[in-house]
């Protein structure tokens, strides 16, 4: 099944590609080396920074391994960070812990 790509999705691909493409040019890298860098082929770096969807995270990774930033994609979704997880999470913690009947107290 093909779902059209959200609005926002597009619109961060496109932006994730201009960042691709501008992070190289600072970098005085060509295309060609990049795509070489990377293994992968020109037209890939090219579909990278047009933001096309089609392209598998791991070129994105692999870019980002050769610019020295592959930290920010470990970084891009931590878990000890994620306010809405972390909220519902609390949410669930019941409001009181009863012992029961033959267990041990709970505390270590």
């Amino acid at each position: 099944m093909n779902f059209p790509l959200p609005l926002p999705v597009a619109r961060a691909l496109r932006k994730l590609g201009e960042d691709v493409s501008l992070a190289r040019r600072r970098r005085h890298i060509s295309q060609a080396s990049l795509a070489e860098r990377m293994g992968a082929s020109l037209s890939t770096v090219r579909r990278m920074e047009a933001g096309d969807a089609r392209v598998p995270i791991h070129f994105y990774a692999r870019a980002l391994h050769v610019f020295g930033e592959i930290r920010a994609l470990e970084a891009l979704l931590d878990t000890a960070n994620d306010e809405i997880g972390l909220a519902l999470m609390d949410e669930a913690v019941p409001k009181r812990v009863r012992r029961k009947p033959g267990s041990a107290t709970g505390a270590m």
